[in-house]
């Protein structure tokens, strides 16, 4: 899957997210940890970088919040949607 310069890609045990533009170009490696073991290995990308943002950004580090404003970057929890039978996943 990409998109506007970001490609996931699945390995054998976790997962690649290529971010590429003419300027910068990293990769980020996602695998299996004790706290992404709930979600399925088709979300472990998006399920790892919510949970990292949602605890980076409340640690309430000021050096944190002065990079992610300098690169633009704001994170926002949002509520989980409700599941099929009704509860919250």
């Amino acid at each position: 899957m990409a998109a506007l310069g970001l490609t996931v890609k699945h390995d054998t045990g976790g997962k690649r997210i290529e971010i590429q533009c003419e300027h910068q170009n990293g990769l980020i490696y996602v695998v299996p940890s004790e706290a992404s073991w709930v979600c399925s290995d088709e979300l472990l990308h998006a399920h790892s970088m919510a949970g990292f943002f949602s605890e980076l950004a409340a640690l309430g580090d000021p050096r944190v919040g002065e990079a992610m404003q300098r690169w633009g970057l704001y994170f926002r929890e949002r509520p989980l949607e409700p599941s099929k039978d009704g509860d919250q996943v």
